[in-house]
């Protein structure tokens, strides 16, 4: 820690592509941040003793050449099980976003309960880029106050979450859902494309049963001031001059990762 500010890591290694976004997240929501290798911290496991937060950030690692986040998962699996498990049965945070959330299934991390999760691929078969309405699961986490809704981008081709129960017929635990899918208008389950995968349930995040381990496609990262909103230039006034700050819209995006390092201190 620096003061009163948590100390968190950005996880990368060849291939990963919003990272530094995620860095800017952390920093605007008040940690001290850094970006560190997968072989830098191989080499020095104790990096994470000193952080409040882990974040896996987006992008394709490796290339997705063998599987979405199937390289770094198996590196992380072989060389730094053991520090990733303690730091998340330690309570403290850890997000994976996109293919982070890929990673952190592939790991058995996520989902964490009876059963097994994967990612597959999105019903469309193709790669989908645009921005979705999410409402946030019935629990509260250190990263969101259930029932929040939300309003961020997706952008990936393997983000369909798969259930598979330990028991036939059984539901996923309501209280480990993050965020599903919402229509774009109403309030009526999620079709193509407002679900842009079709995931079991139209889930769009899940955490582990403590809740300090947030998966999410979407990616928060993307929305962190009110520019990044693609309408942001209708809210300009009627006569054309810039709206006042108070009438932009709410970097949505930016709220989770706040949530976090407030939860940190």
């Amino acid at each position: 820690m620096a003061g009163s500010r948590p100390r968190a890591i950005v996880l990368r290694a060849a291939g990963t592509n919003c990272d530094r976004e995620t860095v800017r997240a952390l920093e605007m929501a008040g940690a001290e941040v850094e970006r560190v290798h997968v072989n830098r911290l191989t080499e020095e496991p104790a990096l994470l003793d000193e952080a409040a937060i882990l974040a896996l950030a987006g992008g394709f690692t490796f290339g997705d050449d063998v599987a979405s986040g199937a390289v770094l998962a198996h590196i992380l699996e072989r060389r730094l099980s053991d520090a990733v498990h303690r730091f998340v049965d330690s309570g403290r945070l850890v997000v994976g976003v996109c293919n982070g959330f890929q990673i952190l299934v592939r790991l058995g991390i996520l989902p964490g309960a009876e059963g097994r999760g994967a990612l597959l691929g999105n019903h469309s078969g193709r790669f989908e880029d645009r921005w979705v309405r999410l409402q946030a699961g019935p629990r509260s986490t250190p990263w969101f106050e259930a029932g929040t809704e939300f309003f961020v981008p997706v952008a990936h081709a393997e983000g369909r979450f798969c259930w598979f129960p330990a028991e036939e017929g059984a539901e996923f635990p309501a209280d480990q859902v993050a965020f599903r899918y919402r229509a774009r208008v109403g309030d009526g389950r999620a079709q193509y494309p407002d679900d842009p995968n079709g995931s079991h349930g139209s889930i769009a995040g899940v955490t582990n049963r403590a809740g300090n381990v947030l998966g999410m496609m979407p990616h928060p990262e993307r929305f962190l001031v009110p520019e990044h909103h693609p309408q942001w230039m209708r809210y300009r006034t009627s006569d054309g001059a810039p709206p006042a700050e108070e009438d932009l819209p709410v970097p949505l995006g930016l709220e989770i990762y706040r949530r976090a390092v407030a939860s940190c201190r």
